[in-house]
């Protein structure tokens, strides 16, 4: 393996799990020490830093809410004292609340300005602690969702709407820090195998879902971590502002 991203030092939020824990495997495969944040799972998160660590790189799991906007500060000043230093920023930390429509009485309006706070402000925060310290020629990456862009069901209003404020925030930090060279993407997934999905789909993607994918199938999470590692790496260094569909076509 060419470990094109040896000697560099990223900070995957949310990365005690699912999406977060292979993306931070997937960095740490191609040569980078990462940190990870997680809320409560400090032993998922110990497990993750333990294999991570068994690749020959620097690991580190820190605790930090998301949902807390001060704590973003805290957060990178340990990953600079740890390691000295940040490259990579990957905005992973989120939450779904789905299936309510906005305007059924049981809305739970309690979890989904949670949720806004979580997935638009916490990686508002987090980008605002890193963005003076991350090393020139460094990267930022959203991870967004499909539905940020496409709502092909409804009681998804919220968590669509969270997602696609990343659009905008995004490319507006990709001009800010243009001029010393960080580049700034939002990777946009579909339907993968998580806690997340299952939660809001139970055990089985239905048939009428599958069927909105040319190609039909939900991605994996090697899938969507390589593309990660891509913009993370010297072959994304002229890709900024842009947003990444990897969705079997969900969105034609």
């Amino acid at each position: 393996m060419s470990k094109t991203l040896k000697g560099k030092v990223a900070l995957v939020t949310g990365g005690s799990r699912g999406l977060g824990a292979a993306i931070a495997q997937a960095l740490a495969d191609e040569g980078a020490d990462v940190a990870i944040s997680y809320v409560a799972s400090a032993e998922k998160a110990e497990a993750v830093v333990e294999k991570l660590k068994s690749k020959g790189v620097r690991a580190l799991a820190i605790q930090s809410d998301q949902a807390d906007m001060a704590a973003a500060k805290p957060l990178v000043d340990k990953v600079i004292a740890h390691f000295g230093k940040l490259d990579i920023l990957v905005n992973n930390a989120a939450i779904a609340v789905q299936g309510k429509t906005v305007d059924d009485p049981a809305l739970d309006t309690v979890n989904l300005d949670r949720q806004w706070q979580i997935n638009v402000l916490g990686s508002v925060a987090a980008t605002r602690a890193a963005a003076p310290v991350l090393t020139d020629g460094g990267r930022i990456i959203f991870i967004g969702s499909l539905f940020g862009t496409r709502i092909p069901v409804s009681g998804v209003a919220d968590y669509a709407g969270s997602k696609s404020a990343l659009l905008g925030y995004a490319k507006g930090v990709a001009r800010d820090l243009g001029r010393r060279n960080i580049t700034v993407n939002v990777v946009q997934p579909g339907v993968m195998p998580t806690d997340m999905a299952k939660g809001a789909l139970g055990d089985e993607v239905p048939e009428a879902l599958l069927d909105m994918h040319p190609i039909r199938r939900i991605a994996t999470l090697e899938e969507v971590s390589a593309l990660v590692t891509h913009l993370a790496g010297p072959n994304g260094g002229y890709m900024t502002g842009g947003i990444f569909d990897i969705a079997g076509g969900f969105a034609i």
